[in-house]
């Protein structure tokens, strides 16, 4: 059975009286341990269909499914509710708050789903253990390096247990040694049953999916399975 699937999506912007046309009429299916590349130039749709898959937006026509459910014309509160128990938010430029802790930053999100204070240190912490970081629970973003910034954020992504981890451009603002660390621990995920969706520019990054779809003019040009690179991360 497929996690999500978009059919015969559009998604029509107007910019005054000009309609551009983000997607149209895409139609993909996603299963449950896909680990998916999403590649195009800008302006392509790419990032449109990353945003309807993550629920940030509302298709014009078609339908998107996840886990069984039509979320397509769901209210906000019910999108809101989606995004923060299915799905997990990676991005280029971390969005870590500053001040606060590893531990914290990681919290977050079961702060905002109520989640009780004892629990949310436990599961916070373990996160942050998951992604090689239980030694840095304190430090504050300033005392990490970029690939162990990014790695608090999937702590966070992971910290709700979603079904989709959704990374737009994570290895964007890395070093190539520090990109396949990135690429290594996404690969991990996909083997412990985790969905990856990954947007990228970089041919380099998207050797490492098992597939990779490219986006052009808002339509789906390819759509490939490949036997993906294994990210080996050297010993230091």
């Amino acid at each position: 059975m497929s996690l999500l699937e978009l059919q015969n999506v559009t998604k029509t912007y107007k910019m005054g009286d000009v309609e551009v046309h983000a997607l149209r009429g895409v139609s993909i299916t996603v299963e449950q341990g896909d680990f998916v590349a999403i590649m195009g130039a800008s302006g392509s749709g790419k990032s449109t269909m990353m945003n309807v898959i993550g629920c940030l937006d509302r298709p014009t026509s078609g339908r998107y499914i996840l886990s069984g459910q039509e979320v397509s014309r769901m209210s906000r509160d019910q999108l809101a509710e989606i995004r923060n128990k299915t799905l997990g938010f990676v991005f280029q430029s971390f969005n870590l708050l500053s001040r606060t802790s590893a531990l914290e930053n990681v919290e977050l999100p079961l702060l905002y789903a109520g989640v009780p204070t004892r629990e949310r240190m436990h599961r916070a912490a373990e996160s942050l253990r998951r992604v090689g970081l239980g030694e840095r629970l304190d430090h504050h973003p300033s005392q990490l390096s970029g690939g162990q910034q990014q790695r608090v954020a999937i702590a966070r992504a992971l910290v709700s247990n979603p079904k989709v981890i959704l990374a737009d451009e994570p290895t964007g603002n890395l070093d190539s040694k520090t990109s396949i660390e990135v690429m290594a621990l996404f690969q991990e995920l996909g083997r412990t049953g985790i969905t990856v969706v990954l947007v990228t520019h970089e041919s380099d990054i998207a050797q490492y999916a098992s597939r990779v779809i490219t986006m052009k003019d808002g339509v789906v040009q390819s759509d490939s399975r490949q036997q993906p690179a294994r990210a080996i991360v050297e010993a230091a």
